[in-house]
């Protein structure tokens, strides 16, 4: 169905969430629509933020929010969607919009297939009443369904439309941009040519199958490198306790800017450790890119004035590939807490591929290769 008759059939004037790209006519639809106007579209960390901003809102207006969000962050929001939003507590109403990746028969990537199983029973189990969008799905059930949905919003409950694949449409495709010249894909390259035999922790999504496929055209094992599928924002946290345990190995992180964003509070972590063995490279195109591409407020932040608040013992920003040659040689050859933030265009392959081994696989192949 055509996303202007749900948000107008919803009647809601704020919007907030983490983009999808299963959701990918909605978050085209915001843009051209609202943009980024605070007033009505906020573009969150991640999806607990988007229910807490959504509850500001509510108790600032007395109106009804909409949290948009990937099913994979039902995770960050059930915390204050159990604990501040539901009806036993402060009773807050709100529309959830949540893609449902890995939707049961229907192929998707490995880190979707058993949140996609558990998608609808985690929001019935939270009490919030739920509606499937299909490709079938008419104005008409909108309607209907909005009509049910209003008397439990008026008792401080929430509900939630869950999207199928190909259940939305938005004819204008938006594009985004930036100002960058430097390819992510080529970036890693760059990374991989100077981390030689070094373990990569990589975040989800494109970033993670770049590195696969270099890898498999340099020849090179897999083992070398922990390829975070799902778990966005959690590299970092990760390679940390590998880098705790392993301290006479240098442990790289693929950071991106959304990722990073979305647990931040990992950068403190880390920062207060103080690994020597840490080299964390924040590759930033302002925008989550893998799901589309809308903006995330990464260019709007200093991530060196934050790495270096966090306690990091180097941090810089480079913005050509001279630049970043320099950052990571520097960064291999001492032993220090290193941060490096690389400015990076939007955009990937159209035949990127994605990774032939499974998940399971590349534990066990990164596991040996530490040992080892």
């Amino acid at each position: 169905m055509k996303v202007e008759n749900l948000t107008r059939i919803m009647g809601a004037d704020f919007f907030t969430g983490v983009p999808d790209s299963q959701l990918r006519p909605l978050c085209d639809w915001l843009i051209q629509t609202y943009g980024t106007d605070p007033k009505h579209h906020i573009i969150a960390a991640n999806e607990g933020n988007a229910v807490a901003l959504a509850a500001g809102y509510h108790l600032a207006t007395g109106r009804v929010p909409v949290v948009y969000m990937q099913n994979s962050g039902e995770g960050n929001s059930i915390n204050p969607m159990a604990s501040l939003m539901n009806d036993k507590v402060y009773g807050i109403p709100c529309v959830f919009i949540v893609g449902w990746r890995g939707e049961p028969g229907v192929h998707d990537e490995p880190q979707h297939i058993y949140q996609g199983e558990v998608t609808v029973k985690l929001l019935e189990d939270m009490d919030i009443a739920t509606f499937v969008i299909g490709k079938d799905t008419t104005e008409a059930d909108i309607d209907n369904q909005m009509a049910a949905f209003r008397p439990l919003l008026a008792r401080g409950k929430q509900v939630a439309f869950v999207v199928r694949k190909g259940a939305l449409e938005y004819s204008d495709k938006v594009t985004y941009k930036n100002e960058n010249t430097m390819r992510r894909e080529e970036i890693i390259r760059h990374i991989v040519a100077v981390s030689g035999a070094d373990p990569i922790v990589s975040t989800t999504g494109k970033a993670s199958r770049e590195l696969f496929e270099i890898r498999e055209a340099n020849g090179q094992s897999h083992g070398y490198d922990f390829l975070t599928v799902g778990s966005m924002g959690h590299a970092s946290s990760i390679a940390l306790g590998i880098a705790l345990q392993k301290p006479e190995k240098k442990i790289w992180i693929i950071d991106g800017d959304g990722a990073a964003l979305m647990h931040m509070g990992a950068m403190a972590v880390i920062g207060a450790n103080k690994p020597e063995n840490i080299i964390h490279i924040v590759i930033n195109n302002g925008a989550h890119e893998t799901v589309g591409g809308m903006p995330t407020v990464a260019e709007q932040i200093d991530f060196l004035k934050i790495a270096e608040g966090c306690g990091y013992s180097n941090a810089v920003c480079v913005y050509d590939f001279d630049a970043l040659d320099s950052a990571l040689k520097a960064a291999t050859s001492r032993m220090e807490l290193s941060f490096i933030e690389v400015k990076c265009n939007i955009g990937s392959r159209e035949n990127l591929g994605r990774p032939t081994t499974t998940a399971l696989e590349n534990k066990n192949a990164f596991m040996r290769f530490l040992r080892e």
